[in-house]
């Protein structure tokens, strides 16, 4: 798959164009030849050139007039005028009209090989440049992967391993475990690592636009495409392309797929000339393949493409030991993104209680009960009672003593429940029998939760885990107005 660059060759003179294709040709370039402007065009037509070496005065034409039409073609392509009628006039207007450069006939060999070299570098910072403008939210963060358990260090060996070759590799693992960041630890530790990694989640796109997505556009290939689009396959050339929830894409965009991940070679959208890119394909998925295969909605085909090598990230309830570095980690990157300058701590029971989850979200559920944690703890130190809401958390059996946490204690005091501890305050249930109710321990703790975020409702019900429109009817039944 690996992109050899294509050059044009536009000249009346047979015996120069030979010369000038073998030089090039040896240097791994693709040559094609046209003797005038017509045949020039014609070929421009069909197939897609990285550069062209023009002649200024053609047979049938101008050379300054075929420059303006293949611009118009090919927006992207790069010029070189060559004539041995060269005017100070005609390199002007020539570089004016988008030349990348003008050489006089006879030229020097040596000369014109390294114009044509740093014109096709120039081609590919615009091409990379166009590119970044269209994924600029797409901007990987830096590679941090934590944890020293068993698994996730046998993971990260054959990922090194992986790394390495250019085979497809298939991600597997539940919601949240962290495959991403596999996919972008194949291309970091890769050759490709300084080329483009380019995300993108198949599940996200609408069926619609997907095929854009993926293989870009052409002007006025469908209503709304207003100008030129590149895709992200094209945007990955040379680089990796992470395909995220493959699961989810459609079949009539398998099938296209598979057909470039057989030739490397796709069309954009409106287009009729292919296009060929050298790009390492990764991809991940929380699906079972196999069963999707049996149901008709994944192609076998393309899941023996994607599967050179299968990689399955272990949950984390089979690497307990990551459990607390992690939740540290998280906590040591919200203070670095707060402004506060409060620092915050796990309290040694919180750590206790967190090993005991089996997180059927994963890493991604641990890094949201850890910012829940910091936003509802008081004094720098997080306690359960900051991590889980009351509901959930007070397991204990009907008619036993709960012993509770100074900052449960805290918390519950907090929503207006001081009745319900003892004069003395040891954080005993009273054993005068009154107990809050179920309801008025949920009604404190998310009252609670409002008067920690401001009133911040959809903060608010993203920390007590319910939907914006269940915390609107849970004030109104309240009857609370606010100020919380």
């Amino acid at each position: 798959m690996k992109h050899r660059p294509r050059v044009l060759i536009v000249d009346d003179e047979e015996a120069l164009r030979s010369i000038i294709a073998k030089r090039l040709q040896r240097k791994e370039y693709d040559v094609l030849e046209a003797g005038t402007a017509q045949d020039g065009l014609e070929l421009l037509r069909v197939n897609l050139f990285d550069a062209v070496l023009l002649d200024l005065r053609l047979p049938d034409g101008d050379g300054l007039a075929l420059l303006h039409e293949l611009k118009q073609l090919q927006p992207d392509i790069q010029v070189l005028m060559l004539t041995g009628h060269g005017t100070i006039e005609s390199a002007i207007e020539a570089m004016k009209a988008g030349a990348f450069d003008y050489l006089t006939k006879p030229c020097n060999l040596s000369e014109l090989e390294l114009t044509l070299e740093k014109a096709l570098e120039q081609r590919q910072l615009l091409v990379e440049n166009i590119g970044l403008r269209q994924v600029v939210h797409r901007q990987t963060p830096e590679l941090k992967i934590i944890g020293e358990s068993a698994p996730l260090k046998t993971l990260l060996e054959i990922t090194r391993k992986a790394a390495q070759s250019d085979t497809a590799v298939l991600i597997q693992g539940e919601s949240g475990v962290g495959k991403e960041l596999i996919a972008r630890a194949l291309h970091i530790w890769s050759p490709r690592a300084a080329q483009a990694y380019v995300p993108v989640n198949a599940g996200a796109i609408p069926e619609a636009l997907m095929e854009s997505e993926l293989f870009g556009h052409e002007k006025g290939a469908f209503t709304g495409a207003g100008g030129q689009k590149i895709g992200l396959v094209e945007m990955a050339d040379r680089g990796t392309l992470f395909l995220d929830e493959i699961g989810e894409m459609p079949l009539p965009l398998q099938v296209k797929l598979l057909r470039f991940l057989e030739t490397g070679e796709f069309r954009r959208v409106g287009d009729t000339r292919l296009r060929r890119v050298d790009v390492r394909i990764v991809t991940a998925t929380n699906r079972d393949l196999q069963q999707e295969i049996k149901e008709g909605r994944f192609r076998q085909d393309l899941y023996y493409r994607l599967n050179g090598l299968t990689l399955v990230v272990p949950p984390l309830r089979e690497r307990r030991e990551d459990v607390i570095p992690l939740a540290e980690y998280f906590l040591q990157r919200l203070e670095r993104a707060s402004m506060s300058g409060q620092s915050y701590v796990l309290a040694q029971e919180t750590k206790e209680e967190l090993l005991k989850c089996d997180f059927p979200g994963n890493v991604r559920e641990l890094a949201h009960l850890i910012e829940r944690g910091r936003l509802l703890a008081a004094d720098g130190v997080i306690f359960p009672y900051d991590i889980w809401p009351p509901t959930s958390h007070l397991r204990q059996e009907a008619g036993q003593t709960k012993q509770l946490t100074p900052a449960e204690k805290k918390g519950l005091t907090h929503t207006g429940f001081e009745s319900f501890w003892d004069r003395e305050g040891t954080g005993r249930w009273p054993d005068d029998g009154h107990y809050p109710t179920l309801e008025e321990v949920e009604r404190g703790y998310v009252l609670a939760t409002l008067r920690k975020v401001q009133g911040n409702r959809a903060q608010a019900a993203k920390l007590l885990g319910i939907s914006v429109r269940n915390l609107y009817r849970k004030i109104e039944a309240y009857g609370v107005r606010e100020p919380f």
